[in-house]
C-alpha cells in the first residue's frame, strides 16, 4: 500500500536518494520562460578551498527556503551557485604543498605554477558544493559558475578595460595593506582587525636651536625612521607658538617640521602625532595637504631598508626593541603606558598587516560611490533590516580609492601592458602586438593579478554571460535578493551596487537580507583557537539535515546574531519525529482511496471548520511572512500550528470519529485530516524538505512530487471564526481543567461533574454544543451549565474563564483518604529537608567558611522547600475539612 509509511522517522534512509531524486529530475533548473515571472538569487561564491561551516549552512537555509517557496509559487525561480578562485588562499597552500615536495613557486615559474594551482583546485577544491547538497540546497547546478571560468574572466578585463578607459583606474603610489607574510596588497576585507594589548611610548623630540622638547605618544616607534613632520591642532593653546619651528628627529638626527593640522585629536597621548607619511594612511593624507613627500623604511617582508641608517635589516620588532633601548639611554622616552588597540591580522596566514606606501593599481572610488549612494537613498534596494543602510551609506560617504593589484600569480592578471623601449602603458583584454607609440615589439604583462573583489563585484551579471546580452540577463536580471552576512556589506555589497550601475545602468538585486553570525552556547566567535567549532556534516550525520535547517532558521531574525545549541537541534529533530508519527497515524487510519478534497462543508464538525479555518489563517500569515523575509516567524508559526493544534488538538480531537462506525462523520474527519496535512507539508517543504517530500510520497491521490506542488493560498471561503472562536474558548477551558487536575494530583483517567456558571448566553451556547469535548479531553462525568455559584460549597478546584466559572467537586477528583497520607508523608520529607538546611545556616563555621555561592544555594533551598510546606500544609487542611 503507498500509504504503509515506515515506522521510524531515519532521515539517514531517505535524504541522500531524494536529493538524487530531485536533481536527476531537473527540478533545480531554471530555464526562461515568458510565461511565467522570474526569481533569482545568486549564491555568494564561497572560496573554493572552503568547507561548509555553521554561517554557510545559515546562509544556504535561507536561500533555499526562498528559491523552494518561490518554486511552489509558480516563479521560475534559479538559484545559481559557484565558487571564488580565493587568490591568497589558493597560492598559499599550493605553496605549501610544493614547499613539502621540495619545491619552490619561484623555480617553477609562472605557468608551471599556475598548471599545479588548476591541478589543485580540480583535486581538493569544489568540496562545498558536495556539503550544500547535503543540506538540501536546491541549486541549478547545471549552471554552476568559478571566478575564473572563461566567461566571468572576459568580464573582468572588459570591466577593467572600460574603467581604465573612462579614467576611472589609474596607478599610483598610496597606502595599502601589506602582508609581509604572503607579500601582496591586501583588501580590507582580507584584514582582520582585533582588539589587542599593546603600549603607547611617549617620546621627546627636540626643538631646534632650543632646550625645549615636544612629546608625541606612539604605538609604533619603529616607524619613527620614517617621520617627516610633528603635526598638532591648530586651536591647541599648548603648541600655537611652535607651529613653523624644526624639531630634530631622535636617534635619525634629521630636521623635521612642527606643523598644524586638524586631524590631530588634541586629548589623545599628548596632542602631538608624529607624521609617517609612507607609513600609515592617515599621516599619508597629511602628508599631501602639507607637500612632506614619501620617506618608505620598510622592505616588502617588514625588515627596515637603507633609509632606517644603522637598524637596516632588522625585523621591525627586532627594530622596535633597539630603537626604544636607545631612545632610554639617550634620555628620550619619557612614559610607557598600556595601550588597548585594534591591530590588523592577514586573515589567511595571521600575520600583522603593515600600512605601507606602494605603486599599485587603484579605482578612483568618488565617482562610482555617487551613483550607489543616490540609488539606495531612492530606494532602488534595500536592507533587512533596514538598519544596515547607515552602514553602507557612512562607507560610502567615506570611501577611499580601492587598491585592486595584488602580488600574486592565482588570479585574474590584469590586462595591462608595458614597452620595455619607451615605458607606454596599454591596457587591452588581448596583447597588443606592438608598442603603439614606439612600434617596439618588447611588450610584456603586468605580473600583478586583480583582488579577488573586483571578479566577485561582478558576480550577479558575470553568471548570466554579461557583457553579452543573453537571453538569460534579461530574464533574470537584476536578482531578487541577496542573502550574506552583515559583515561583507562595505568588502560586497558596494562593490557589487557600484559595479552593477556602472556597467548594467541597475542595481543588481532589489534585497539585501543580512544574516547575523552563528556563535556558540556561550556567544563565542566559532573559531579553530577555542576549538568551539561545530561542523554541519557531523550534525546533519546524527540528526538530519532538516534538523539542521530548522534550528538555524527558528528564533533567528536578520542581521541578528544567534546563539547555536545542540540542544535545539535534538527538539527540531524531535518536532520531525513527532510530524512522523502524526503522519503514520493519519495515513493508518484513512482510507487508501479517499479523496481528499472531496467533502461537503455541510458535513463539518465544529473542530473540522476550526482546523481548516486556522490552517488558512496560518497560509496567509505565513505567505505574508515570507513576503516581508520574516523567516524566523514563519518557521515558529508553521511549527506551533503542527505542533500544538494539528497534533495535540485536532488529532486527539477526532479519534473518537475515526474509531466509531458513523460513516460519514468518519470520512469526513478522514478527508480534513488529510487535506490540512497536504497544506502542512507544503508550508514545511521550504524549511524541511526531506522528512515533507518523503511522506508525501506516502500520500493517497498525489502523483506530482511536492517539491513541484503548487504552495497554498488563502481562501475566503474557509473560513470560519464563529468556530474558531468557540473552540478556542474551550480548548482554553480544557487546559484550565487539565492544569487544576494536575495541581491536585488527580489520577490521569478519574472522571469528575463539572458545573459551568455563566450568565453569557453565547457561552452557554458553546459549553452546552461542546459537551463531548469535555467528556472525551478532559474527563467529564455530567456537565450542569448554571447562573449563579449558589449552594455549590467551598470544596471545589475553580477554574476562571472570560464571562464564566467551572467548578470541579473535589469529592470527584480526590479519595482524601489516600491524598492525605500522601500529603503527610511529603510533610514529614519536608520536615527533616528543613531541619538540615536550617541547621547548616545556623552554623557560623558553615557561613563564615563555605564559598559565598555554596551559602546561596543553601539559603535558596530553604526558601523552596518553606514554599512547598506551605502548599502541602494548605491541601492538609482542606482536606481534614473535608
Amino acid at each position: 500500500m503507498k500509504n504503509n509509511l515506515p515506522k521510524t522517522y531515519n532521515p539517514k534512509e531517505f535524504e541522500d536518494k531524494l536529493y538524487s531524486f530531485w536533481n536527476d529530475k531537473g527540478y533545480f533548473k531554471a530555464h526562461v520562460n515568458k510565461d511565467k515571472k522570474s526569481f533569482s538569487i545568486m549564491m555568494p561564491p564561497p572560496n573554493v578551498t572552503g568547507n561548509l561551516h555553521l554561517g554557510h549552512a545559515l546562509n544556504g537555509t535561507i536561500q533555499d527556503i526562498l528559491i523552494r517557496w518561490k518554486r511552489m509559487e509558480g516563479y521560475e525561480a534559479l538559484w545559481l551557485p559557484g565558487t571564488d578562485h580565493a587568490s591568497i588562499s589558493t597560492e598559499a597552500k599550493v605553496v605549501d604543498k610544493l614547499k613539502k615536495e621540495g619545491k619552490s613557486k619561484e623555480k617553477l615559474g609562472r605557468e608551471k605554477f599556475l598548471e599545479e594551482a588548476w591541478n589543485w583546485t580540480e583535486k581538493y577544491g569544489g568540496n562545498i558544493k558536495e556539503q550544500f547538497k547535503k543540506l538540501g540546497a536546491s541549486c541549478d547546478w547545471s549552471r554552476e559558475r568559478f571566478t575564473l571560468d572563461k566567461g566571468l574572466s572576459d568580464a573582468v578585463e572588459e570591466v577593467f578595460v572600460r574603467l581604465y578607459n573612462k579614467g576611472l583606474i589609474y596607478r599610483g603610489n598610496r597606502i595599502i595593506n601589506w602582508c609581509p607574510n604572503c607579500k601582496t596588497a591586501l583588501s580590507d576585507a582580507e584584514v582582520e582587525h582585533e582588539d589587542t594589548e599593546g603600549k603607547l611610548w611617549y617620546i621627546r623630540y627636540p626643538i631646534k636651536g632650543e632646550k625645549e622638547f615636544i612629546t608625541i605618544a606612539t604605538t609604533r616607534p619603529e616607524t619613527m625612521l620614517g617621520d617627516l613632520a610633528v603635526a598638532v591642532n591648530p586651536k591647541d593653546e599648548r603648541y600655537k607658538n611652535l607651529i613653523g619651528k624644526t624639531l630634530i628627529l631622535p636617534l635619525v638626527n634629521k630636521e623635521i617640521p612642527i606643523i598644524a593640522d586638524e586631524y590631530v585629536d588634541m586629548d589623545f597621548g599628548s596632542g602631538a602625532v608624529k607624521i609617517t607619511p609612507s607609513h600609515d594612511p592617515n599621516d599619508f593624507e597629511v602628508g599631501l595637504r602639507h607637500n612632506l613627500g614619501q620617506f618608505k623604511i620598510f622592505n616588502d617582508d617588514a625588515t627596515i631598508n637603507k633609509n632606517g641608517g644603522k637598524y637596516e635589516g632588522l625585523d621591525r620588532y627586532e627594530a622596535r626593541n633597539k630603537i626604544i633601548e636607545d631612545l632610554k639611554s639617550e634620555g628620550y622616552l619619557t612614559d610607557i603606558k598600556e595601550h588597548m588597540h585594534s591591530v590588523g591580522h592577514c586573515e589567511r596566514c595571521h600575520t600583522i598587516v603593515e600600512p605601507i606606501i606602494s605603486r599599485q593599481w587603484f579605482v578612483k572610488m568618488e565617482p562610482l560611490a555617487e551613483p550607489a549612494l543616490k540609488a539606495y537613498e531612492d530606494g532602488q534596494f534595500k536592507f533587512i533590516p533596514d538598519r544596515f543602510g547607515k552602514i553602507y551609506t557612512n562607507w560610502l560617504e567615506n570611501i577611499r580609492d580601492w587598491c585592486i593589484s595584488r602580488q600574486l600569480w592565482w588570479g585574474h592578471r590584469l590586462p595591462v601592458y608595458y614597452c620595455k623601449d619607451c615605458g607606454e602603458v596599454v591596457v587591452s583584454k588581448d596583447k597588443p602586438k606592438e608598442c603603439p607609440k614606439c612600434k617596439s615589439k618588447n611588450i610584456y604583462q603586468d605580473p600583478d593579478t586583480l583582488d579577488t573583489w573586483f571578479s566577485s563585484a561582478l558576480w550577479p551579471f558575470s553568471t548570466l554571460g554579461w557583457p553579452e546580452e543573453t537571453e538569460d540577463l534579461k530574464y533574470f536580471y537584476p536578482t531578487d535578493v541577496l542573502v550574506t552576512g552583515y559583515d561583507i556589506i562595505f568588502f560586497w555589497v558596494v562593490r557589487m551596487v557600484f559595479s552593477a550601475l556602472e556597467q548594467t545602468g541597475e542595481v543588481p538585486f532589489d534585497n539585501v537580507f543580512l544574516t547575523g553570525l552563528v556563535r556558540d552556547s556561550q556567544g563565542r566567535k566559532m573559531s579553530k583557537s577555542l576549538g568551539n567549532g561545530i561542523d554541519p556534516l557531523d550534525v546533519i550525520d546524527k540528526y538530519g539535515a532538516d534538523a539542521l535547517r530548522f534550528t538555524l532558521v527558528t528564533g533567528n531574525s536578520p542581521g541578528n546574531d544567534m546563539r547555536f545549541y545542540m540542544e535545539r537541534v535534538e527538539s527540531s529533530r524531535n518536532f520531525a519525529n513527532k510530524l512522523w508519527n502524526a503522519t503514520r497515524f493519519v495515513m493508518m487510519n484513512i482510507d487508501e482511496d479517499i479523496k481528499s478534497y472531496d467533502f461537503d462543508t455541510g458535513d463539518l464538525e465544529e473542530e473540522d471548520k476550526w482546523i481548516l479555518s486556522r490552517k488558512n489563517n496560518v497560509v496567509r500569515e505565513i505567505t505574508e511572512n515570507l513576503d516581508k523575509y520574516e523567516l524566523g516567524m514563519a518557521a515558529q508559526k508553521i511549527y506551533d500550528f503542527i505542533w500544538d493544534e494539528f497534533c495535540d488538538w485536532y488529532i486527539e480531537i477526532v479519534k473518537g470519529r475515526l474509531y466509531g462506525t458513523e460513516r460519514k462523520t468518519k470520512e469526513t474527519a478522514q478527508k480534513v485530516l488529510l487535506i490540512v496535512l497536504k497544506d502542512i507539508l507544503k508550508m514545511l517543504h521550504p524549511f524541511m524538505p526531506f522528512i515533507t517530500e518523503e511522506i508525501w510520497r506516502y500520500l493517497p491521490d498525489e502523483e506530482k512530487p511536492l517539491i513541484i506542488s503548487s504552495w497554498p493560498v488563502y481562501r475566503e471561503n474557509i473560513n470560519f471564526p464563529e468556530a474558531e472562536r468557540s473552540m478556542e474558548y474551550i480548548m482554553n477551558a480544557i487546559k484550565g481543567i487539565r492544569n487544576i487536575r494536575s495541581e491536585m494530583n488527580v489520577e490521569p483517567k478519574r472522571r469528575s461533574n463539572m458545573i459551568f456558571v455563566t450568565q453569557d448566553e453565547e457561552i452557554k451556547k458553546v459549553i452546552d454544543e461542546g459537551k463531548r469535548y469535555f467528556v472525551n479531553l478532559a474527563f467529564a462525568n455530567d456537565i450542569y451549565i448554571r447562573d449563579s455559584k449558589d449552594g455549590l460549597g467551598e470544596d471545589n478546584g475553580v477554574v476562571v474563564l472570560e464571562k464564566c466559572e467551572i467548578y470541579l467537586p473535589m469529592r470527584d477528583l480526590i479519595d482524601f483518604e489516600k491524598e492525605r497520607e500522601r500529603l503527610e508523608r511529603e510533610r514529614e520529607k519536608l520536615e527533616s529537608e528543613l531541619k538540615r538546611v536550617r541547621g547548616k545556616l545556623s552554623n557560623k563555621g558553615f557561613i563564615d567558611k563555605a564559598p559565598k555561592e555554596v551559602v546561596e544555594a543553601e539559603r535558596e533551598k530553604e526558601t523552596k522547600y518553606k514554599d512547598m510546606m506551605d502548599k502541602v500544609l494548605e491541601r492538609l487542611n482542606i482536606i481534614k475539612n473535608n
